[in-house]
């Protein structure tokens, strides 16, 4: 397993991290659940990102039953704060001070651990002035709840404009939690440059597109059975943005691309979002310990300069690039 430092901090993370946002609590069995847990860890995986909204709080307990008995110092684990959990009442999400101080304990208790690696703001709270979210954030780092602090899909001024208080603060703002992948490239003109410059480093989820980029979805066929797109609860309404018809005809195009890197689908996808330097670890997620192992083969692997133009050449008509695709909902939506 590659070893990578989360942006410029001294945290190290494993590239290939194990997130559970579809699977553990909701989409699969406990015991599958656990299973893909320890082939992540006979494979090298040491990082593991969840949030306490995954399957309203049971991913959180899934992954700390899994991870129970392990050497806490050899792991790296992630959790999130914002989105709705409980009753969903109308203190139950947000970055207020009062629900970041309930979060983090609750959170802690149900991975059964005393802190977190990285503590993140699943979005940005549009009606919570960031001063008090940052200074919630700092007392949950000084506590030592947490010994560094992340972001997920904030726009470039908004972490700019985190990142001046974190320092005010004398707190770590290392990460930011963006979609990231070869169909979906909003970060790369306004995000990445921004956290380049401020040192902080991108933790990706869905380098596959939700399955998408492995090609097992085809023009004019039934959806696999089981698979993301036929699972109420696996994310079929997200996935159905890339099952169209020129969406597909388009991946299909990179199936040669694999073969003649040696690499299945996923790990061609996966390898190319590694490529990035901004790129820190790229989060994947299993419902069977084989995905697991088949993923983790991209860590490590470069891709010429040829195969990379070939790759942007092959999917180039249906790329997504628009940074004000980076947003955040109005408390109100869900509120």
């Amino acid at each position: 397993m590659e070893i990578r430092n989360l942006g410029k901090s001294g945290l190290k993370v494993s590239a290939i991290s194990y997130g559970n946002w579809l699977t553990h609590g909701s989409q699969v069995e406990e015991d599958a659940a656990l299973s893909c847990v320890r082939r992540a860890l006979d494979e090298g995986i040491t990082t593991f990102d969840t949030a306490d909204v995954y399957a309203n709080t049971a991913a959180e307990t899934v992954l700390g039953k899994a991870l129970a008995g392990e050497r806490r110092e050899g792991l790296e684990i992630f959790t999130k704060v914002y989105w709705p959990t409980g009753p969903g009442a109308h203190n139950d999400h947000g970055l207020s001070r009062k629900h970041i101080m309930e979060s983090i304990d609750a959170s802690l208790r149900r991975l059964q651990t005393d802190h977190v690696d990285l503590y993140q703001a699943h979005r940005y709270d549009h009606e919570t002035p960031l001063e008090e979210t940052m200074e919630a954030f700092a007392d949950v780092v000084h506590a030592g709840k947490a010994h560094y602090i992340g972001v997920s899909e904030w726009r470039a001024e908004e972490i700019r404009a985190a990142h001046a208080l974190a320092r005010e603060l004398r707190i770590p703002l290392v990460s930011n939690q963006p979609q990231y992948n070869l169909l979906w490239r909003v970060i790369e003109s306004e995000v990445v440059p921004t956290c380049e410059e401020l040192g902080i480093g991108q933790v990706v989820w869905s380098p596959i597109a939700q399955g998408v980029l492995t090609g097992k979805y085809r023009v004019g066929q039934d959806h696999p059975a089981g698979s993301r797109a036929t699972d109420e609860k696996g994310g079929d309404k997200m996935i159905s943005r890339w099952l169209q018809d020129d969406v597909l005809q388009r991946v299909e195009k990179l199936e040669p691309l694999a073969e003649q890197a040696g690499l299945s689908m996923a790990q061609l996808a996966v390898a190319w979002v590694l490529q990035n330097p901004n790129v820190s670890s790229a989060i994947i997620g299993a419902s069977r310990p084989e995905q697991v192992s088949d993923n983790v083969k991209a860590a490590g692997v470069r891709l010429d300069d040829d195969l990379m133009a070939a790759i942007d050449e092959a999917v180039a008509p249906v790329v997504e690039r628009d940074p004000a695709k980076t947003t955040s909902p109005a408390r109100r939506e869900f509120g």
